[in-house]
């Protein structure tokens, strides 16, 4: 079929030639933007690194920095199996070094980056965030773990599944709170039917940023598929009380996986960018009513979503969704929040000639 997912993967197979026969123009191509959420990987499913990554950030785009997150990258193949992450983050700082040299113009790639380490492991996780840092210079920024689980087998969005339940396990809960001493977020990749346990998360973790990935995950597909109006009811009613959490923050992106239900990936020619913002303001809409422009930010969640879409018409559709936000909620919004939340230096993206 049609995109589908290379073997021992969820993940859509990404049609260079497919993704070419949509082509648009970049809207408002002079807003500075900082891709709060991307990755980086070599393996069986395809190859997305630094070269891919700058062909698409200079797509049209002002892309100016990037955020790196966990994607099982390079992980060390021995030594002490909490440690080996410690790899990833080693090769997204030398993508970072290597993006700022300069020989591939003024794109901070990698300039934040969001590790792995066990929380569960509770107090004992601290000399793992101490080798993660040491590994990433002054570029770690946070911690994600592989939380988004759901008991039916269409509703997969990992390559490895995780455990259920890791939301709540107490030493996951102590090793986030770690994070907020540290001044590291917590990014969380959740489904519509875990928002309880991520609301949950956020008042044990009161010190600790949380980050909400993709829009926290509505799903489309498995036991909602052909029930979208219902399943945004049970979406809606579970961000609007993340919310009130004054801790977190939304992603906005991340609608392109397959688990979203949309399957743009199995027509003719990829979707354009008026198309995904219809499709997408809903959800869109109602994160930026619920949290305002100061606690989202845009990602694009490459090369995850490539298997529906292109970089350029992504950043497209979300500029169409946010027409009507004035200069400075659009500056929050592409780069202003991503800058407080990742600790990046706005000014300097800001002045990027």
């Amino acid at each position: 079929m049609a995109g589908a997912a290379p073997p021992g993967t969820p993940h859509l197979g990404v049609r260079p030639d497919w993704l070419a026969l949509t082509r648009e123009p970049a809207l408002e191509p002079d807003l500075p933007i900082v891709d709060a959420h991307h990755h980086l990987w070599d393996r069986g499913e395809g190859r997305y690194l630094f070269d891919d990554l700058l062909a698409d950030m200079n797509a049209g785009h002002d892309v100016r920095a990037t955020v790196f997150v966990q994607s099982r990258s390079m992980y060390r193949p021995d030594g002490p199996e909490p440690l080996r992450p410690v790899g990833e983050v080693e090769f997204a700082n030398g993508i970072a070094a290597q993006a700022a040299s300069g020989l591939y113009g003024r794109r901070a790639a990698c300039a934040a980056i969001v590790a792995c380490a066990d929380l569960t492991l509770g107090a004992a996780v601290a000399p793992i965030l101490d080798a993660l840092d040491r590994a990433g210079g002054d570029r770690l920024r946070g911690i994600r773990n592989q939380t988004a689980w759901h008991a039916h087998p269409e509703v997969v969005s990992n390559p490895v599944p995780p455990k259920p339940g890791l939301l709540a396990h107490a030493g996951f809960r102590e090793g986030a709170r770690l994070l907020g001493r540290r001044g590291l977020t917590l990014d969380v990749w959740a489904y519509q039917t875990q928002l309880a346990e991520v609301a949950a998360l956020a008042d044990a973790c009161p010190d600790t940023t949380i980050v909400l990935d993709h829009c926290g995950g509505p799903i489309g597909v498995g036991p909602y598929a052909g029930r979208r109006a219902e399943a945004f009811a049970e979406w809606h009613a579970g961000i609007a009380a993340l919310s009130r959490r004054p801790n977190l923050v939304v992603k906005l992106g991340g609608l392109a996986m397959r688990v979203g239900g949309y399957a743009f990936h199995e027509r003719a020619r990829p979707p354009g960018s008026s198309e995904l913002a219809e499709a997408w303001r809903p959800v869109i809409g109602a994160c930026l009513d619920l949290f305002g422009p100061q606690r989202c930010l845009f990602e694009s969640n490459f090369p995850v979503d490539k298997g529906m879409v292109s970089y350029g018409v992504v950043w497209n559709a979300f500029k169409r969704v946010a027409v009507g936000a004035s200069p400075a909620e659009k500056a929050a919004l592409f780069h202003g929040t991503a800058c407080r939340i990742y600790r990046l230096d706005a000014a300097a993206i800001a002045s990027v000639p």
